[in-house]
């Protein structure tokens, strides 16, 4: 009796390649589960201990009709959609909600710049500093909030019934 037959049957009964593909595909399960070690990987976080994570998320030059409406929507709202690199990552509660001062550039006559608050009545134009929280684990690496690392610099986009923007966070701390 052969090994392999001229089919590439082992014993005349199994093929190699599905025998390679099924190693395969085994040799991928044993390194996602067993070997990361220590540090776990995304797909083992939400096994651990879940921790509240705070957001500070800016928010600049959002173009809205009404901005302290928007403001008092952001307030009285418990829960708000969050969308990290194109996939819904969940919701995160909206903390707080505060307006930032606009301010414009003026030259000076003597060729310096001073910053100062801008003049015009309306704008149209909001810029606004939120603080969000929400379940997630700190880990050696940052924040995991819904399989998705967050981190200073991250773009989180807002998703609600009568709004759709981005915003950056500008800093990440775990609830003590």
């Amino acid at each position: 009796m052969k090994i392999v037959d001229s089919k590439g049957r082992l014993f005349g009964k199994v093929n190699i390649l599905d025998l390679g593909a099924i190693a395969v595909i085994i040799l991928v399960l044993i390194g996602i589960f067993v070997v990361p070690g220590p540090k776990g990987s995304i797909a083992q976080v939400g096994a651990g201990n879940t921790d509240t994570i705070e957001l500070n998320l800016l928010v600049r030059g959002l173009s809205v009709k009404d901005p302290d409406s928007l403001l008092k929507q952001f307030n009285q709202q418990a829960n708000i959609n969050i969308i990290v690199r194109n996939e819904p990552a969940g919701k995160l509660t909206v903390e707080s909600a505060e307006r930032l001062k606009n301010y414009v550039i003026v030259p000076q006559p003597d060729g310096s710049v001073k910053a100062l608050l801008d003049p015009r009545p309306e704008t149209f134009s909001l810029d606004m500093m939120l603080l969000l929280a929400g379940k997630g684990q700190m880990t050696d690496d940052g924040a995991i909030l819904a399989n998705q690392k967050i981190k200073i610099g991250t773009v989180l986009e807002l998703d609600g019934t009568n709004y759709n923007f981005r915003g950056s966070v500008i800093g990440v701390n775990k609830r003590k």
